[in-house]
């Protein structure tokens, strides 16, 4: 059986990832994979998800150059969740110019923004 067929896809053919920080441990990102975003991913070293949006392979960084050099990938127990442990380039893995996409904390009953922006995504995204 191929290692691609192991994996337990969504009805649409996409497996929920999270991007782990190598050394800190730090989640940075969820994203998803179809097929041929982890078969890239796997080949090349560099994190490739799929975009639901835009409908593609998204390759990290491809516009900001804040892509992910991936050191390991594992599956979960159920077979329907990756984990990337990641070398992130740049230090900022979010679209809003930030390390991480998780700087929202809930404080009572309120989101507070708790981490701050490192880089004005206007300057990254040049749109």
């Amino acid at each position: 059986m191929n290692w691609l067929d192991q994996i337990a896809w969504t009805a649409d053919g996409l497996v929920p990832v999270i991007a782990q920080e190598k050394g800190s441990g730090q989640i940075l990102m969820f994203a998803w994979m179809n097929r041929e975003a982890l078969a890239v991913t796997q080949e090349t070293g560099q994190a490739v998800y799929y975009s639901r949006s835009r409908h593609k392979l998204w390759r990290k960084g491809e516009e900001s150059g804040h892509s992910q050099i991936v050191h390991e990938i594992r599956l979960d127990c159920d077979n329907d969740v990756l984990l990337l442990t990641v070398e992130q380039r740049g230090g900022i893995a979010c679209h809003t110019g930030r390390h991480h996409c998780f700087f929202q904390q809930l404080q009572g009953q309120t989101w507070v923004t708790v981490d701050p922006v490192i880089k004005d995504p206007k300057a990254i995204y040049h749109e």
